[in-house]
């Protein structure tokens, strides 16, 4: 993982051809990288959402759905599939669902400039099912859309404002 490469794209979402080590934020003004959020609904009406481990560097503690970078060589749907598993245990491959739609971000004093793919999958799944990532997450709920607009209302669910349709039947 201390080696994990991302593609770069430029601002019309094509891939550059060059790439960047993860979490380096040295990027160039017009360039991206790629990252997905697998948002997972029960088959109840209900959305899976993990608390992050205090130790993160950034939002800990905060609420959100599971996500991360797309890999170099990889394409979103691939990732959001690892990404949901690696972060919930859940293999969502076969539910109903998938890609929504995506969103930019242009942070250029951060160096971080990023589009977003976001996915949806809806399946039956018991807790015995979930095998949380420890160092990612302190904790999970099956939460209604009134208790996720509450957390986004307190300020602690991650990209609420982004992806809020994803939440609307």
């Amino acid at each position: 993982m201390k080696d994990e490469l991302w593609d770069i794209y430029d601002e019309n979402k094509k891939l550059t051809g060059r790439m960047m080590r993860r979490n380096d934020w040295n990027m160039k003004p017009g360039d991206y990288h790629l990252t997905v959020l697998g948002v997972v609904r029960h088959t109840d009406g209900r959305y899976l959402i993990t608390k992050r481990v205090m130790t993160k560097s950034w939002a800990p503690g905060w609420w959100e759905v599971s996500g991360g970078g797309v890999m170099a060589g990889e394409d979103s749907h691939t990732a959001v599939l690892r990404e949901v598993r690696e972060e919930t245990g859940l293999d969502v491959s076969g539910w109903d669902g998938g890609y929504l739609f995506s969103y930019r971000r242009d942070n250029p004093q951060e160096g971080d400039n990023y589009f977003v793919d976001v996915y949806r999958f809806t399946g039956d799944f018991t807790e015995a099912d979930l095998h949380l990532q420890e160092e990612e997450t302190d904790g999970w709920m099956l939460a209604d859309i009134g208790q996720i607009k509450a957390l986004a209302e307190e300020g602690i669910f991650l990209h609420y404002d982004s992806i809020k349709k994803v939440f609307d039947n």
